[in-house]
């Protein structure tokens, strides 16, 4: 199993690219214009999730402690536009990653180390899979750069499934290998009840059963949209037991 290993650079440069593509698509379209991968939102509800999730970043950033903050909504100012808002907040998360020190105390949901270094990459994330929603919404969907996508799949097995924040509770046994054909990397995951954990196959000792119960092949992209729960799953390519991929969506 090789995984990409980011850094804060990385992880702003995609931000640079990212953010700005998501406020333009949320210029471009009317305010209520419904974002058909996220049911029961518009575009606005969109901007307002994603500029409300810098908000909470920079609150825990700023906390300077490992403990979780209290999270307070922040509504958006009266009459701005939804993409002015947005890039409002966009433009004072980034003047804080800018600075920040990626081993500074910081509170996350996941079971790892508490430090700042988390943040950026999530909201690299955060941000990827919302400015796909936003594009679909109106009819101009990119995938997400390769390489970015790769390390959006191991965030969700590193971070997301340990957390427990998986769509559906269940029980799945067995493993799962994730191939994205384009980023020349592949992740075993091994499901146990409602536990999960990742495989490094070049030390796993031959008397362990890692042999995959399903396959899942594609692009990076297709394959984090399909564990964020943006496509199904059947737009790629899938052998084994399928069943077992219910318990790797999350988002």
């Amino acid at each position: 199993m090789s995984r990409l290993h980011g850094t804060k650079d990385f992880w702003i440069g995609a931000l640079r690219t990212e953010g700005p593509t998501f406020a333009a698509a949320v210029a471009e379209a009317p305010p209520e214009t419904p974002v058909l991968s996220c049911p029961g939102w518009t575009v606005t509800d969109l901007a307002h999730h994603l500029a409300g999730m810098y908000v909470w970043a920079r609150t825990v950033l700023t906390a300077g402690t490992t403990t979780r903050p209290v999270r307070e909504e922040v509504p958006p100012p009266a009459g701005l536009h939804p993409a002015e808002w947005y890039r409002q907040e966009y433009d004072q998360l980034m003047a804080l990653f800018e600075g920040l020190d990626p081993e500074a105390p910081a509170w996350n949901f996941a079971p790892q180390p508490k430090k700042a270094g988390f943040w950026p990459r999530r909201a690299a994330h955060e941000t990827a899979v919302h400015r796909w929603d936003a594009q679909l919404a109106i009819g101009a969907g990119e995938p997400i750069e390769a390489k970015l996508a790769a390390d959006g799949v191991s965030e969700v097995l590193d971070t997301w499934l340990p957390a427990g924040r998986r769509i559906q509770p269940g029980q799945w046994h067995g493993v799962v290998q994730l191939t994205a054909t384009d980023a020349a990397q592949e992740w075993y995951l091994r499901l146990r009840g409602e536990g999960v954990a990742l495989l490094d196959t070049a030390t796993i000792l031959d008397h362990d059963d890692h042999r995959a119960r399903a396959q899942v092949s594609g692009t990076a992209s297709d394959l984090l949209l399909a564990l964020m729960g943006r496509i199904s799953f059947d737009a790629l390519g899938v052998a084994g037991d399928r069943r077992l991929l219910d318990g790797l969506r999350v988002g």
